[in-house]
């Protein structure tokens, strides 16, 4: 593929994601969802068409065959799921949020998200067999905006911007692969996450968000989430990763043996538990029934160990920070702001009496695994082109080539702003704050008589957006959209003040 075919292709795909999230329910839409998801692959084909991998791959006719195949075949039945029993559609894409498939060919392995690609396309086609204001076929509406009337607000109107303000950013992540210093990156990034990850968002955003269907997703992911404990606490108990050799290694040199379950790195392993953590928790503090409680109870208590099990510090971090929201909204925000500045403060003075003499860079950068020494060449990248960077997905070739110490081996700065300031400059800054802001402004507008399913959104996106701060992976993570479109259709659903009835 010539570079004039891929860029255009990446600005095709970008902007077809893009106008699935602002245009209105109908086959405009669906077209644009289509091939948003049509092209994603062939720009990856094309990209990495010389590489080991896929000629490897390409001689192998029977397993490319065989895998078309059964792509299509599971696509086919999803989509027929989905029209039939179109609340299927969330559960199934929050289902698959875990799970990578380790593909290989050519000598290497390739962790991709391939159930929640499947879930998507299936998503999309049964969408697109529903036509606009179509019903499945046993009369249940298709996923759709909401059928309630109108809610106006500034809730109402912070959930309008979010869409527009995220397809901004995908556009602009796109315009900025075009004079990356690693193109193949950013395009691999645009499509294997900013191009799926926005037609899962318009999917989700479509749902009709009630009372039944977020018990469902607590269920779901609360399962899901024991049954990973269950397996990780398998792997602690016999001193054996199921796979990652750079865990099984750092493992053999360590005194504290770290597990990662079905997840390829602790550390994300980690950031999930915490998040569900959050979802659990905020289902105790608004449990009315005392077997609930204790159910809910004993569930937390599990998931903690498993998060104690990952060793990881960014997601003990992430955790206290949901729990803080969790706190200001069911009790007090006063109390809560003066514990976390009892707590920043008590941090503080542990770096500062641990490093002696003012604050040791070296013993900072050693704790955090030397990213201290990433933030700071990020940071350096950054001073370097201040206003548009070295394009999207650079971060790694841009400090190999203008940093002095090349010999260390990195992919992102595992700061998200630090790497979305080197690669993308002030401008790349702008558009990411401005989404954190809309997107916190829509999951706060309006939130009122301390409703449940919007704290737990609230709770969980602040979580992740400080585990990003330690390790990135912000627009990676397909649970960050997830929790985009969910926080914005809660805002626009109206509130209800009946058992059943209740949306939140």
């Amino acid at each position: 593929m010539s570079d004039f075919l891929a860029g255009a292709g990446v600005l095709i795909a970008a902007g077809a994601s893009a106008a699935a999230i602002l245009l209105p329910a109908g086959r405009p839409r669906s077209a644009a969802m289509v091939v948003a998801i049509v092209l994603f692959p062939i720009l990856i084909l094309g990209d990495q068409w010389h590489t080991h991998q896929i000629v490897d791959l390409r001689h192998d006719t029977g397993r490319i065959i065989f895998l078309l195949a059964a792509g299509a075949v599971v696509v086919a039945a999803l989509a027929y799921i989905f029209r039939r029993l179109p609340i299927l559609l969330p559960l199934a894409i929050i289902a698959a949020l875990p799970f990578r498939i380790p593909l290989h060919a050519g000598g290497d392995t390739a962790n991709l998200l391939v159930p929640l690609y499947l879930v998507i396309a299936g998503g999309v086609f049964a969408a697109l067999a529903g036509g606009a204001g179509g019903e499945a076929e046993n009369g249940a509406s298709l996923p759709r905006p909401q059928a309630s009337p109108p809610v106006t607000g500034p809730a109402s109107r912070a959930a309008t911007w979010l869409p527009r303000v995220l397809a901004a950013f995908v556009v602009l992540y796109a315009l900025q692969t075009l004079y990356s210093e690693d193109f193949s990156k950013g395009l691999q990034n645009v499509c294997f996450f900013m191009v799926p990850f926005t037609v899962a968002y318009a999917l989700i955003e479509d749902v009709k968000w009630d009372t039944r269907l977020l018990k469902l997703v607590l269920i779901v992911v609360a399962v899901e989430a024991l049954v990973f404990v269950g397996i990780g606490t398998v792997e602690y108990l016999t001193r054996s990763s199921f796979w990652n050799d750079a865990v099984i290694r750092s493992n053999e040199f360590h005194t504290y043996f770290r597990v990662n379950s079905v997840f390829w790195d602790p550390n994300i392993y980690g950031r999930y538990l915490a998040l569900v953590l959050v979802v659990v928790t905020t289902a105790l503090l608004w449990a009315k029934d005392r077997r609930n409680f204790w159910l809910l109870a004993g569930t937390i208590f599990v998931l903690w160990i498993g998060l104690a099990q990952t060793f990881s510090q960014s997601s003990f971090i992430a955790l206290l920070a949901g729990l803080a929201v969790l706190a200001a909204i069911r009790w007090s925000w006063r109390w809560t702001l003066a514990a976390v500045l009892v707590g920043l403060v008590g941090a503080v003075l542990v770096v500062v009496l641990v490093g002696g003499k003012g604050v040791n860079f070296s013993r900072i950068n050693i704790d955090t695994s030397g990213r201290a020494n990433l933030v700071q060449g990020g940071i350096d990248l950054f001073s370097e082109r201040p206003l548009w960077g070295y394009g999207s997905g650079s971060f790694q070739k841009a400090y190999a080539n203008h940093r002095e110490n090349k010999d260390v081996p990195v992919s992102v700065s595992h700061t998200e702003p630090v790497t979305v300031a080197a690669e993308q400059g002030l401008i790349g800054l702008l558009f990411y704050a401005a989404l954190i802001a809309v997107a916190i402004w829509t999951m706060t507008a309006g939130l009122k008589g301390r409703r449940a399913g919007r704290a737990a959104v609230l709770a969980a996106f602040v979580a992740l957006l400080v585990h990003t701060m330690a390790y990135a992976g912000f627009f990676e993570d397909p649970i960050t959209w997830v929790l985009l479109a969910v926080g914005a259709a809660l805002a626009s659903t109206p509130f209800v003040a009946t058992e059943v009835r209740d949306p939140t």
